[in-house]
C-alpha cells in the first residue's frame, strides 16, 4: 500500500512539473494608437480583467506594457489581443518568455507544449530548454505590413488563419520567431 501511495505521489509530481515547466512566464506588449495616459490606463484596466495576469508595468514613453503571469494559470494570448482591441487599440508587437522543458521542434518548425502549439518560423530540429524569448508574428500580433511581409516568407498553411491540424484535431497554432 505504501509503495502504491509513493508511486502515485511521484507520478503526480512529475505531471505537475511537466505542466508547469512549459509555460509563458512574462511578456512585453507594445500597443499602437495610444496618445495619452488615459489611453494607457484604459488598456491596462482592460488587461487587468484577465485572471492569469499577475502584474502589469506600463512604460508610457514606449507604449509598452511589461506583463508578468500567474504561476499556475494557463495564459491565453488571444485573450490579451482581444482585451487590447476592446480598449480601442491594436498590438504592435508581443514578445513572450516561455519556459520550455525538453521541447522538440520538429523538421517543420512545430513544437507542442501542453495545451499550446507553436510554429517556429526560423528554427527547426532543435530542443528547447529553459526560458526562451519568442516574438509572435501572427496576424493581429504585428502590424498589417509586417504580417504581409512575413506571409510571403512563411510556407505553413496555418499562418493565414492561425489554425491547423495537429494529430487530426483543429488546433490554434501560434507562429513565433526566436
Amino acid at each position: 500500500m505504501k509503495t502504491i501511495k509513493f508511486f502515485s505521489i511521484a507520478l503526480l509530481l512529475c505531471i505537475t512539473n511537466i505542466v508547469s515547466a512549459q509555460k509563458i512566464t512574462s511578456a512585453e506588449l507594445q500597443v499602437t494608437g495610444l496618445t495619452c495616459s488615459m489611453c494607457s490606463q484604459a488598456t491596462e484596466k482592460s488587461l487587468r480583467t484577465l485572471g492569469f495576469i499577475e502584474s502589469i508595468t506600463p512604460d508610457l514613453n514606449k507604449n509598452v506594457f511589461m506583463i508578468k503571469f500567474e504561476d499556475q494559470k494557463q495564459v491565453n494570448l488571444d485573450l490579451i489581443k482581444k482585451k487590447v482591441q476592446d480598449a480601442g487599440f491594436s498590438i504592435g508587437s508581443l514578445a513572450a518568455v516561455i519556459n520550455f522543458s525538453n521541447t522538440k521542434i520538429n523538421g517543420d518548425g512545430l513544437a507542442l507544449t501542453g495545451a499550446n502549439a507553436y510554429h517556429f518560423v526560423n528554427a527547426k530540429d532543435r530542443v528547447l530548454n529553459g526560458n526562451v524569448k519568442v516574438t509572435l508574428v501572427d496576424k493581429n500580433f504585428v502590424s498589417a505590413s509586417a504580417f504581409k511581409k512575413k506571409a510571403s516568407q512563411v510556407t505553413a498553411p496555418s499562418y493565414s488563419t492561425g489554425y491547423g491540424l495537429v494529430d487530426g484535431k483543429r488546433t490554434r497554432i501560434y507562429h513565433v520567431s526566436i
